[in-house]
């Protein structure tokens, strides 16, 4: 964990040199992750030059729909490992454009207990928690909804049909994340997403000035194809 937090910071840094934000995504598989990356992709590609590392087990599906927009855009499978640890990071970050980006987007493996405890050089964190789910999770994971700077109700559209009780949600996370905002987004018309995007660019330029916000889109930057496999989560060579 020690030597996880020294590469994080190691990442942090690089990553501050080129004046990009790192945004970690988190949740349960099915949660909304891609989704959610696709329509903030949507909401800030005018105003900031954006890449994404997606992290999966296998596979680049997910990948391949991101570069599909026209978005610099890495794979990186963790071969079993069940959450992404800094130094996957330090390896692939020179797969993308730095020098052309000003946020990139990280999907974190979809879980609820290993992604909260490994920092990977992030500027920012976000938990997802749709309502297919349950009402019963920030109690039963609470370091997930501790360890986050954000949280985002995703599918609120799909509460009349399940037995979720949001004002449980937010209390329990208050409890353990006293103050800390939360966003209620709508699945299918993507209601709730221009808030949501708002908190991020606020915290892009607090961390980097007015200047971090650019005219014109992520196609500028070009695109990268995704990256065939990552060094797995467990190689610490």
């Amino acid at each position: 964990m020690d030597w996880n937090e020294d590469v994080s910071q190691e990442v942090r840094e690089t990553l501050a040199g080129h004046k990009i934000c790192m945004v970690n995504v988190m949740g349960s598989p099915g949660a909304g992750k891609t989704s959610m990356i696709t329509a903030l992709i949507g909401a800030l590609k005018d105003r900031f030059r954006i890449g994404v590392i997606e992290g999966d087990i296998a596979g680049k599906i997910d990948a391949e729909r991101i570069a599909d927009l026209g978005i610099p855009t890495v794979q990186l499978n963790t071969d079993g490992a069940c959450h992404i640890e800094a130094m996957s990071i330090r390896a692939i970050l020179p797969e993308l454009p730095l020098d052309s980006l000003d946020l990139i987007f990280v999907e974190n493996i979809g879980n609820l207990v290993c992604p909260a405890e490994f920092r990977i050089g992030e500027s920012l964190r976000i938990t997802l928690l749709s309502i297919p789910e349950g009402d019963d999770k920030v109690e039963k994971y609470p370091l997930m909804f501790t360890d986050t700077d954000c949280l985002v109700l995703n599918k609120y559209d799909m509460l009349p049909y399940f037995d979720f009780d949001a004002e449980r949600v937010v209390a329990n996370y208050h409890t353990v994340n006293p103050g800390a905002p939360f966003f209620h987004v709508n699945s299918r018309d993507g209601e709730g997403v221009g808030e949501l995007a708002e908190f991020i660019a606020g915290k892009i330029s607090a961390a980097f000035g007015e200047d971090a916000a650019l005219t014109g889109d992520a196609t500028a930057a070009g695109e990268t194809a995704p990256a065939e496999e990552a060094a797995p989560a467990d190689d610490r060579s």
